[in-house]
């Protein structure tokens, strides 16, 4: 696994702001974290540093919803034991989010390697950017927006789970593409993004998991460490903010000046690529 160049203490603080910022409002993280460097004249980070601030992201929505949490696993080990699940609204609540991890695991261990190199691209941002900001506009506009998430079936895991699947692709956003799915299954705005952020914590599981293995496999020096944990840490500190703000935001207010952002990033990308 390439692990990228050593990132700087100034550029690492920035990126990661960047991502924690990013990675809960649907603009794309990820697509912003590879187009940083592309911008300013840095060489790109590599895909180990985006996982760690996507980690510090993790900890930000576990912090955020603990008390969900610790309802959930509780809920989870409890199906194991009295092998019920229907009746249990926390155990099914556990499986569900299982279920809806499936597909971006499959694709993620499928795909990893264009993950890595072809798709940071920044073409490939701008289309993406455009293309679903479109498609979150369209959802907004045309979801019921009545649905709570004690309607959630397990039909609606799977199809959120595979349109998460898509958030591999730099550019796409993964908080954008979850809710987008679940404004267009007829959730509220706040439900969708609520599920979205909890399907984070699975997915941010195994991805920090395999990076882990990765890190241990392979010599990193001691500025990188330095580099990875001011990462993770200043993500996790502004993503704790940006759910906040994000849940209180969609009480009132539309998905609209996320689409127009998404619109308008997409065209500079495509202007400053000319």
């Amino acid at each position: 696994m390439d692990l990228g160049p050593q990132v700087g203490l100034d550029h690492a603080i920035i990126l990661a702001l960047i991502q924690g910022i990013t990675e809960f409002l649907p603009i794309s993280s990820s697509g912003h974290l590879v187009l940083a460097p592309y911008l300013f004249g840095w060489e790109d980070q590599g895909l180990s540093f985006d996982i760690a601030t996507n980690t510090g992201s993790l900890l930000a929505v576990l912090v955020f919803f603990r008390q969900d949490v610790v309802k959930i696993v509780r809920g989870g080990f409890r199906s194991l034991a009295t092998r019920t699940i229907e009746k249990d609204p926390d155990a099914r609540m556990a499986w569900i989010l299982v279920l809806a991890t499936i597909p971006v695991g499959l694709c993620g261990l499928m795909f990893k390697d264009q993950v890595a190199t072809l798709a940071r691209d920044p073409m490939v941002i701008a289309t993406t950017s455009i293309l679903f900001g479109i498609l979150l506009f369209l959802s907004d506009r045309m979801g019921a927006r009545k649905r709570s998430i004690k309607s959630l079936t397990w039909r609606d895991a799977f199809l959120i789970g595979c349109a998460q699947a898509l958030a591999l692709i730099p550019g796409t956003s993964r908080s954008g593409v979850t809710i987008t799915a679940g404004l267009f299954a007829g959730f509220n705005r706040r439900t969708a993004a609520r599920f979205s952020f909890l399907m984070t914590i699975p997915v941010g599981f195994l991805a920090a998991g395999l990076d882990f293995i990765q890190l241990m496999q392979t010599d990193i020096t001691q500025q990188m460490i330095v580099s990875l944990l001011v990462g993770l840490v200043v993500s996790a500190i502004s993503a704790y903010l940006v759910i906040g703000w994000l849940l209180s935001w969609l009480r009132r207010r539309s998905m609209d000046i996320f689409v127009l952002y998404r619109i308008l990033l997409g065209i500079l990308i495509f202007a400053l690529s000319a």
